[in-house]
This record gives C-alpha cells, structure tokens and sequence, in this order.
C-alpha cells in the first residue's frame, strides 16, 4: 500500500510517500514567519492551503496511492467565511501569547479549575480556545460574520479539511488540544464555549482520527490528526507507559495513558481509529528546543560544529542557559519567564554558550518528563536535535534512561500513513530501526543548578510586561 503523507508544520509544509519499503520525500515548501509584535506569531492561511495544494498536485502525478493522511500543527488557529472560505485575519500560531493578559485574568477569576477539570489542560495561550475568543473579540469581519451566521472558527486541520473536502470538521485529538473540548466526552462543552467567548454554532464537526473523512486533491482523506500524535504513533508507541519526544521547533513529549495524569503533564487524545475508543496519553513541551539552537548559533559556520564539545559541561563549569523564548510550558506554565544565559563571564565563549543551550534544552525535557506518570522500556526520540550526537548523549545522562534515537527522520510522517493506512482498510508495517544510548550518572548539582537558573528567570520575568 502506498500512502501519501502531508505533514504540515510550523515552517514549512511536507509531502512523503509512504511504502512498506520506506519513504520517499516528494516536496517541501516553507512559509513565511510573521511577528506583527513582541509575543505574536501568524501565518498566512492562504499560503499554507496553496503549499498543501501544490503538494497534493505533486502527487497526482504519482501512480498507486491509495489515500492521503494529513499532519497538523495541534493548537494554530484561525476563523473563515463559512460562504466564501475568506479568512478574516492570519492564522495564529501555537506559540503566541497574545491572549495572555486574557488567560491571567480567567486563572484570576477562578476559570481554570473548570478547564482542567472539563478539557484536562491548563489556562495558557498555547491552546486555542483564547485565541479564538481573540478573534471574535479584536476582529470586526469576525463579528460580522457571527451575526450573520456565517463564521467558522476552528485549528488550521478545518479550514484545511472545509476547503478541500467540503467537510468542516476536525479530528479528536485537535479538539483535545483546544481547551474547549470534554475530554471524557469528546464533544465540544457548553461552558468552556461560554467562558472563552467562543460560539459552539461555529465550531467544527469532531470525528475520529482514521476513517472516511473526504477527498482531498483526488485522493480519499483517511486520516487526519495532530503531528505529534501522529509521532507517537510512528514511533510504534502502543502500550500504557510507551513514550517519544520529538525534537522540532519545540520538544514535545508523549506517552501512552491508562487515563491519569501526572502533576504537570496534560492528558490528551493520542488518536482515534474509526469505530474503536480514543486511546489517551499524556503530553509536555519545551516551547523552544531547535528554534533556541537555531537562535543561538548566529556566531559559528555550521552545524557539524556542535556535534562535539571538547569542554566539560557549561554547567559543570557554571554556565546554564533557560530556553524560555517563549515562556516556559510543562509543568511551570509561566509564560513570562523568559531565556537567559546564567553564570557568564569574561572567559565564556561562544561556543560555551551555544552548548549551555543544548543542555538547558536536556534539562527542560528531564523537567518534562518527570511529569510523565510511569514511563517503560526506552524512550524513543527523533527531530533535528536527534542528529546531534553530543545533544543525545547529554540528553541520556539528564533523563536517567535509555533513550532509542530513530534512524528514521521522518516519523510524523510515518505515523499518520499508518493511521491513513489504517482508515482506508489496510495496514502498513515499516520497522522503526535506531541505536540505543545507555545513560550514565550526573553529579545531582546540575540538575539542581539548572533549577535555580530557571527559577532566577521566572523571578525575573514576573517584572515582564
């Protein structure tokens, strides 16, 4: 069975064939980032549904395929005309934080014991339940439309899926990331539609994960879901306690549930297969893992530079970086807090820094994962980050655990063509191969020395307006 995969991502949008044999990238579009202001991240809807076109006329021209599953970016957001598909401002981000103040002010009014309690996640901007009470508020055309019955609102996976199939509707395990979701229930709750001022009326249809969910491009929809979810499900995660992170623009970490949850990881909806009950996992974030490298690697000429440090650990030697550039997520929620090397000085180079960032990225994940409720067996990891041997080994040490790094780069991509696979009727085996690290003991001061610069930034960041 061949499948077509489109993972469409933060920064740009993929199509891969998916074969018993393997995968084969077909096509790789980036889109533009926009940052209209300190805090705001958007997209252009338009130029990511003309990627996801262009895509899907790449595979046209491909014989065989049997279906198409589609990867979403989970909690970016957006509103549309239901008549014409016009949408009424940019798609906003997941990592925006423009509704904040807004959030502060529901946690203040006592909101967030009903948000946990319904949808089982946090008051933070991260969801998309804020950001779309945002666009009804702040934008006229939204309002407009809602008088007029006419507004749409919903995660980018809809206007996807409304545009291209004639379906409005989303997938379970999106729904679960939008904070307006019951997550026992699995429908859209009343009150959380009420206490972030978004109408039920325009919201989505929620379906299963797999299934028949239309045409899209010619080719039948058979699975729609989250891409870190569709990760999970790559990595061969099957079982209670199975776990991946995956190292991308952030690091995010789930694990299969029995439907608990830890002190500070969210429970969420891993997937769906049509006519079978949602399976549950747990999730954490670092909001800022390869776009922190990214950010900090200006000074030096190429990757293969930080594969290898010569040095000890900066934080053996005093130097520790938060990678809060965007807020801290699991389990602190503090999205004032802000990143920040600590311990400089005048001997610090650098490259000491950019490894002080590798490391607080190993650090946040451990956070992370403490939170993870029991985790067994190895835990498998791929992204960019993963490429990095130094990162991966540091990363072992941090954690405490074994840790699988994948041979296989592209597992979101794997795990929703398997999910798509699955929808239409049939299977898709492909062996997830990767070498296994062992991990050896840290001196316990260094996890608690990153402790107290992550503290030191959250003190800080409680003066950030």
């Amino acid at each position: 069975m061949k499948i077509l995969a489109i993972d469409q991502g933060t920064t740009s949008t993929r199509a891969l064939l998916v074969t018993p044999e393997g995968i084969t990238p077909l096509l790789s579009l980036a889109h533009r980032q926009h940052y209209p202001r300190p805090g705001w991240v958007e997209h252009d809807a338009e130029e990511l549904l003309d990627n996801l076109g262009t895509c899907l006329a790449a595979a046209a021209t491909t014989e065989g395929v049997g279906a198409v599953g589609l990867a979403n970016q989970g909690e970016s957001c957006l509103g549309w005309d239901a008549r014409t598909g016009e949408p009424v401002g940019p798609v906003i981000v997941w990592q925006d934080d423009r509704t904040r103040d807004a959030t502060d002010r529901l946690k203040a009014g006592g909101a967030e014991a009903l948000v946990t309690a319904r949808a089982g996640l946090p008051l933070d901007p991260y969801f998309s339940a804020a950001k779309l009470g945002w666009i009804l508020r702040e934008i006229p055309r939204a309002r407009e439309l809602a008088v007029a019955g006419r507004l749409r609102l919903g995660t980018t996976d809809a206007f996807f899926r409304d545009r291209l199939t004639g379906r409005f509707e989303t997938d379970v395990t999106t729904a679960s990331r939008t904070s307006l979701m019951n997550l026992e229930t699995c429908e859209w709750d009343d009150d959380l539609c009420a206490l972030f001022g978004v109408p039920r009326e325009a919201l989505p249809a929620i379906t299963a994960s797999t299934g028949d969910l239309g045409w899209m491009g010619g080719l039948a929809l058979t699975a729609s879901v989250v891409d870190q979810q569709a990760a999970l499900f790559g990595h061969g995660c099957r079982a209670p306690g199975d776990a991946k992170i995956t190292f991308g623009t952030g690091a995010f970490a789930l694990a299969l549930s029995g439907g608990g949850a830890g002190t500070g990881a969210v429970p969420t909806i891993a997937w769906q297969r049509t006519g079978e009950a949602p399976v549950r996992a747990l999730e954490g974030g670092v909001y800022a893992a390869s776009s922190a490298v990214n950010w900090a690697r200006g000074g030096l000429s190429g990757w293969e530079e930080i594969n290898g440090f010569d040095a000890p650990p900066a934080i053996s030697r005093g130097l520790a970086f938060v990678p809060a550039l965007a807020g801290l997520a699991c389990p602190h929620w503090d999205r004032r807090a802000r990143g920040a090397w600590l311990g400089l000085g005048l001997e610090t180079s650098g490259r000491d820094m950019v490894q002080a960032v590798l490391e607080g990225v190993a650090f946040r994940t451990a956070e992370v994962m403490r939170e993870m409720g029991p985790v067994r067996g190895v835990v498998s990891i791929d992204g960019g980050m993963s490429a990095n041997p130094w990162f991966c080994r540091f990363l072992a040490d941090v954690l405490g655990r074994p840790i699988r790094v994948s041979e296989e780069p592209e597992l979101t991509a794997l795990g929703v063509a398997q999910l798509a696979a699955s929808g239409a009727g049939g299977r898709l085996d492909v062996p997830v191969r990767g070498r296994v690290l062992q991990p050896a003991p840290q001196p316990e001061e260094w996890a608690a020395r990153f402790a107290a610069a992550r503290q030191a930034v959250q003190g800080f960041g409680t003066f950030h307006a």
